[in-house]
């Protein structure tokens, strides 16, 4: 541990998802007699708001500047969603604990409860992964994919705000007005705009103060983020089948880094859920072997099943309309050599090729490294 008694020292992001997590790991620990210290770190992608998530470079823009912190020696640990940290690590670097995963799959947020199926033709989604947009193009190739970066709180009230705004615009315009027509809308509405607001929720609260740039028939995220946000009672939501809308490798997992040694042993020994530690092996050690990184769609999920690991990998092209798809069943005992070799058959069956189409369709360089 660092220089300053027996307290672990955790890095984690500053948004209120990050800190969700990091207290999820403060607990486990403290539960184990541990003192912790959480310890907010800034990152790339924190700083670089206008950037698309994927164009902000290969190296885990949300996780490099965490592990700086622990590799100098400064912190101890830091704490990371698996899903943005990338797959080379340097030597001295482990993950020393990944807690039982959370859901794993996607889901889609809309403002009434629509499904994928009932959007309207042409319908208007937020992601700003090209792994959803692929393959939400490959189901519906009449959506229109929009950009769409935030906190998931932020994400979720950039949907809701326009409906929110029409009805507070309407409920308005009925109180001040002063013909006939007002007889009607007073029917039509028992509330005041007064007693109206007060019923919402803190959430559709700041979204009604949002400046709307593009209105979303639906948002496309992970349940795991909308869950340890505890939104998943305040939205409408469908969740996507995992076989169709194939999740991130090791979406849903939280990891926790570490220099080599003792301490790493030890958070190990409090934190590592063996399951989930085999599944994102599984899905790590594809996406490593096939080079994905950020810049192409790709999908894997693994689920363990008695002796064997159900693996499905999906890789597309960006608009969706090209794609490799398998699923194997990996043998337990040597699961992450299975899984390397699983890679390689996507790869011979046109995966490499699809996931270097990708990095050519990025029409600049990535602005961070």
């Amino acid at each position: 541990m660092s220089n300053r008694g027996d307290t672990v020292r955790i890095a984690t992001r500053g948004s209120a998802l990050a800190r969700r997590q990091a207290a999820m790991i403060e607990e486990q620990l403290t539960q184990r007699r541990l003192s912790v210290e959480l310890v907010e770190v800034e990152t790339t992608g924190d700083q670089i708001q206008d950037e698309l998530i994927h164009r902000l470079g290969t190296t885990g823009a949300f996780v490099r500047s965490l592990d700086e912190k622990v590799l100098s020696g400064e912190l101890d640990a830091a704490v990371h969603s698996m899903k943005d940290m990338p797959t080379e690590q340097p030597d001295e670097l482990v993950v020393a604990g990944t807690p039982e995963r959370g859901p794993a799959g996607d889901v889609l947020v809309t403002p009434d409860g629509r499904t994928l199926d009932e959007l309207p033709d042409g319908a208007t989604i937020g992601t700003s992964s090209l792994r959803r947009k692929a393959q939400l193009l490959a189901e519906r190739p009449d959506l229109d994919i929009q950009p769409l970066r935030g906190n998931v709180d932020t994400r979720v009230q950039k949907l809701l705000a326009p409906s929110l705004q029409r009805e507070h615009e309407a409920r308005i315009d009925a109180a001040d007005a002063e013909d006939e027509e007002a007889e009607e809308h007073e029917a039509e509405y028992d509330r005041t705009p007064e007693e109206w607001f007060d019923d919402l929720t803190e959430l559709e609260r700041q979204a009604l103060g949002h400046d709307i740039e593009t209105e979303y028939d639906a948002i496309c995220l992970a349940e795991a983020g909308l869950d340890r946000s505890n939104l998943l009672e305040f939205v409408e939501y469908e969740r996507l089948d995992p076989a169709t809308v194939v999740p991130a490798p090791a979406q849903g997992t939280i990891a926790v880094t570490a220099l080599d040694g003792d301490l790493a042993e030890q958070l190990h020994g409090i934190l590592d859920h063996p399951h989930t530690r085999i599944e994102t092996t599984v899905e790590r050690s594809i996406l490593a072997e096939l080079g994905g990184g950020c810049v192409a769609p790709v999908g894997i999920h693994a689920r363990l099943q008695g002796e064997y690991v159900n693996t499905a990998a999906r890789v597309l092209a960006q608009d969706g309309s090209e794609e490799v798809r398998a699923s194997r069943d990996i043998p337990v005992q040597r699961h992450a050599e299975a899984a390397r070799e699983f890679a390689r058959e996507l790869a011979d069956q046109g995966a490499t090729e699809l996931i270097e189409q990708a990095r050519r369709d990025e029409p600049d360089e990535p602005k961070r490294s």
